[in-house]
């Protein structure tokens, strides 16, 4: 396949640069897709009737108002909008959506706006929609490239359709990014490593790269139940990802988190504040939220099934079926499961100040001493290569 003409990247620069800080981030879900996929888990549900829009915009809108109302006064510094299959959506409805959290919330230009989208629902006009309305990244599903794998993975497009949806993304918004999905069934190192090299001859700044996990629930966790769907052993896919690490170090995407690829400054700036473990509002149907309220944490999640999510939400203003108050030591144990996810590393006197302990000295020189952490001065803690293909492990152990 030919390689796409390299874009224009000065025109990465407009977004507002990447401070360190966890940040404020506004994730927003879709809860709707044309196809279910046999491997997603994800909150996300087929409808045969159209989706009225306009009901569940004015939900998003009455939910945001009661969100702001636990969040305070904040300024955002990302806007997520997933799900789903947010580019099933029309453009008026993602601008009502951009408008409301600027209206609830302090939204300074030039802040990182992505939306997911699936190459099957793809259009042109549809693109400049939403590039109109604000969104400024894009993150394609695009999960392979070639067929006979989108098949199996059960997606709605073909290679011919990502290739033309990854086209218009890097002509239409100035920050791109798109999913692949490795450790398939029967799947060699050196053919990863062919589909790995085409793919970041069409990436622009950043590409997620996934492997295939079989979760509970699937129609795929059946059929390996039963013996009919065999994955990659742990050797295996341990040698994919550390193809994946060592081609695209040497391309110029550099992993700087397990799953995810950016050239330098292009990280995507809401799931970095994730992974720094900030402040996030989560609205619509199966959203999660952290918020800070005075020195706590408060986790929320809202009713997951759709109809249920808007009768809830047009009764009482808000879907939530669940607010916790974190106390310290759970907040200092997310803190280290995400943080560890990143090259970056964890700030050690902040995840000290909220355990109210220091690391075991044991446990940490066991892990030092077989490679599997390493210190970044006197103020961060990371996980070697070695230590991210066991990074559960290791988070287990140093939180206890």
């Amino acid at each position: 396949m030919d390689t796409l003409e390299q874009p224009d990247l000065t025109r990465y620069a407009a977004l507002l640069p990447d401070t360190g800080e966890p940040g404020f981030g506004v994730y927003v879900h879709w809860p709707f897709c044309a196809a279910k996929c046999p491997y997603c888990d994800f909150n996300s549900h087929v409808r045969h009737q159209p989706v009225d829009q306009e009901r569940f915009t004015a939900a998003f809108l009455k939910e945001m108002a009661t969100v702001r109302q636990l969040s305070g006064p904040k300024t955002v510094t990302s806007v997520f909008l997933g799900g789903g299959t947010p580019s099933l959506m029309n453009p008026s409805t993602v601008a009502a959506i951009l408008d409301g959290i600027g209206k609830h919330w302090h939204m300074p230009d030039g802040i990182e706006i992505t939306m997911e989208a699936n190459p099957s629902s793809v259009e042109a006009e549809r693109f400049r929609g939403y590039r109109a309305a604000g969104v400024n990244r894009v993150s394609l599903g695009v999960q392979a490239l070639n067929d006979r794998d989108l098949k199996f993975l059960g997606r709605l497009h073909d290679v011919a359709d990502a290739l033309k949806a990854i086209k218009l993304a890097r002509d239409i918004f100035p920050r791109m990014s798109f999913d692949l999905i490795y450790a398939r069934p029967n799947q060699t190192v050196d053919e990863w490593e062919r589909e790995l090299k085409e793919a970041i001859s069409y990436a622009v700044d950043h590409l997620s790269l996934y492997q295939l996990t079989i979760e509970e629930g699937t129609p795929f966790f059946g059929l390996h139940k039963a013996g009919k769907l065999i994955v990659p052993d742990g050797d295996q896919s341990a040698l994919l990802y550390e193809a994946t690490q060592e081609i695209t170090a040497r391309e110029g995407l550099p992993a700087y988190e397990v799953s995810n690829h950016a050239r330098p400054g292009a990280e995507s700036r809401h799931n970095l504040t994730y992974w720094r473990y900030g402040e996030y509002a989560g609205i619509g149907p199966g959203a999660h939220g952290r918020l800070t309220r005075g020195s706590m944490k408060i986790a929320t999640a809202t009713e997951r099934k759709p109809e249920s999510w808007l009768d809830l939400v047009e009764r009482d203003g808000h879907g939530m079926i669940d607010q916790e108050q974190l106390g310290y030591e759970e907040q200092a144990d997310e803190l280290l499961l995400m943080g560890l996810r990143l090259k970056e590393g964890v700030d050690l006197a902040r995840w000290q100040q909220l355990s109210g302990r220091d690391l075991d000295p044991k446990r940490e020189e066991f892990l030092l001493e077989h490679g599997f952490i390493e210190r970044i001065g006197n103020s961060r803690l990371r996980c070697t290569p070695s230590g991210m293909l066991i990074l559960d492990s290791v988070v287990a152990d140093l939180a206890c």
